[in-house]
């Protein structure tokens, strides 16, 4: 599989990802967010829509950089915003999750988002996946 595909699988991905769940706030942070995290006043549904913004902004510039390569110096802005938000995401839902306070959806979020700065971060470290190969290892070796 080569870079650009596996870049635009990602990219891709991570567009639907945060444009469903960007909608989904957008649309429903007042029935969302309670359920999410009990205790939460329902007049703080803007606290969601606040969240959806940037979310759909970034599933925006992941939908664009989809035919893209990314990774390394290449798309590095879209790599970095989705770096930050994946791992400020992670750390902070992981907080609850631990301590046995978010509901399995958090716990599940919590997950995914760890696992998608792990992807970015080693985009942003190595270069895109199937680009980068080791010294030596061209056509003839």
């Amino acid at each position: 599989m080569n870079a650009t595909r596996i870049s635009s699988l990602i990219t891709t991905f991570n567009a639907a990802v945060l444009g469903i769940g960007g909608l989904a706030l957008l649309f429903g942070s007042d029935e969302l967010l309670p359920r999410l995290m009990p205790g939460m006043p329902a007049n703080a549904t803007v606290l969601g829509q606040l969240i959806s913004a940037g979310w759909l902004a970034l599933a925006s510039l992941n939908w664009n950089q989809r035919r893209m390569i990314v990774g390394g110096i290449y798309g590095r802005p879209t790599v970095l915003a989705n770096l930050m938000l994946y791992l400020v995401s992670a750390c902070s839902l992981g907080h609850p999750v631990m301590a046995g306070v978010a509901s399995p959806v958090m716990g599940f979020l919590a997950v995914l988002f760890a696992v998608m700065a792990v992807v970015y971060g080693a985009l942003l470290m190595r270069g895109p996946f199937g680009v980068d190969k080791p010294a030596g290892a061209g056509a003839g070796a």
